[in-house]
């Protein structure tokens, strides 16, 4: 069944792992800039899976959970200026939009990124390094940031 699905855009024979590792044919990925060519060159499909397109070319890449992932979080500023700048898997930085957050299975965080076009899963340090900022309020937890409460639910 498997196959069937997607048989229509062969397999990248690359896997990606939940902590935003990368992998051809079981052997890491330990080539920055191949994996850096892959993620620009990434989009995900309207059934969710993601797709590698170059010269033409396209195939989907296996990924165990998202991949974008958040492996640090700092906060910058304060009051109106306040923010959170998230640093990404692809080696990139950019904004928390915190309207995007999310709690998915297994109580692990996520958000989006890359102008809200991809999913991304919270490594475990980076998930304690913005959850010291939420706050709980009548049993609901919410994050502030410049000034206002943004709540941290469950996906629906």
């Amino acid at each position: 069944m498997e196959e069937r699905q997607h048989s229509d855009i062969p397999p990248c024979l690359i896997y990606i792992d939940k902590e935003g590792n990368w992998y051809h044919k079981g052997a890491p990925m330990i080539h920055k800039g191949f994996v850096q060519l892959f993620y620009k060159n990434m989009s995900l499909d309207p059934s969710g899976r993601y797709i590698i397109e170059m010269d033409g070319q396209r195939c989907y890449v296996d990924v165990e959970d998202t991949a974008y992932v958040v492996r640090g979080v700092t906060r910058k500023g304060n009051g109106q200026e306040e923010k959170f700048l998230l640093e990404l898997s692809d080696e990139s930085q950019e904004e928390l939009d915190p309207e995007t957050l999310y709690i998915g299975e297994g109580d692990v965080l996520y958000c989006r990124v890359k102008n809200g076009l991809f999913p991304a899963r919270f490594t475990r340090p980076a998930y304690y390094q913005l959850t010291r900022y939420v706050q709980e309020k009548d049993g609901e937890f919410f994050l502030p940031v410049a000034g206002k409460l943004y709540p941290v639910k469950p996906k629906r």
